[in-house]
């Protein structure tokens, strides 16, 4: 049997955009099934002592930013750091991975293109038609998958992801949790990848 990740994420988020591809990889190389997550980061925050980017201090606004900088460096990218289609409400994005996952599909080559999307091709993501196309090019049924993901159940469970996050200690995106331990941020992937070559126990609070 594989070993599981739960992965914390929302296209929202242009953390988890950064982390993907190298998350991937740590998948790939570990052979991990990955429980994709997606989860609204708005709720997420307010629930766990954190605050939206515009309501931050101008401190950590411009510290944000360098950091963008820096990572985009760092994992070789080329993107925007404020695209013209962000913030955008990720309900139907997101929805969309929940979706594909209901209907047994990897959802990997839509997160793909639908974080490029976003980051670097600087389109919107709450627009369907836009996120229908992404789909369909990424060989999902797009115009079916839109459909479903406006539906109750598909809110469902989103709100389910809401609480297992909360349940789990999950505060931000992305979040990676192996064993009940979280790895919290995409600079935290060489950690995960080092618990999974160790083999080690996972660390917990209750010391």
């Amino acid at each position: 049997m594989p070993r599981q990740v739960d992965y914390y994420f929302s296209f929202q988020s242009p953390w988890a955009y950064i982390g993907h591809g190298p998350f991937r990889d740590v998948v790939s190389t570990y052979d991990l099934k990955v429980n994709y997550k997606p989860v609204v980061l708005v709720d997420l925050f307010s629930e766990t002592g954190g605050l939206p980017l515009m309501k931050r201090h101008p401190v950590r606004q411009r510290y944000r930013m360098v950091e963008l900088q820096r990572w985009r460096d760092k994992r070789d990218l080329k993107f925007h750091l404020q695209p013209a289609n962000w913030p955008f409400n990720a309900r139907l994005a997101d929805g969309m991975v929940i979706a594909a996952l209901e209907a047994g599909l990897d959802p990997d080559p839509f997160l793909r293109r639908g974080f490029a999307a976003v980051w670097e091709d600087q389109l919107n993501l709450a627009d369907p038609e836009t996120v229908a196309k992404l789909a369909d090019q990424s060989g999902l049924p797009g115009r079916k998958l839109v459909e479903r993901s406006g539906s109750e159940a598909i809110s469902a469970a989103y709100e389910q992801n809401r609480q297992d996050a909360l349940a789990a200690d999950v505060f931000g995106s992305p979040v990676y949790v192996l064993d009940g331990e979280v790895f919290w941020g995409q600079d935290r992937i060489e950690l995960l990848a080092d618990a999974l070559k160790s083999g080690r126990a996972p660390y917990s609070s209750k010391v």
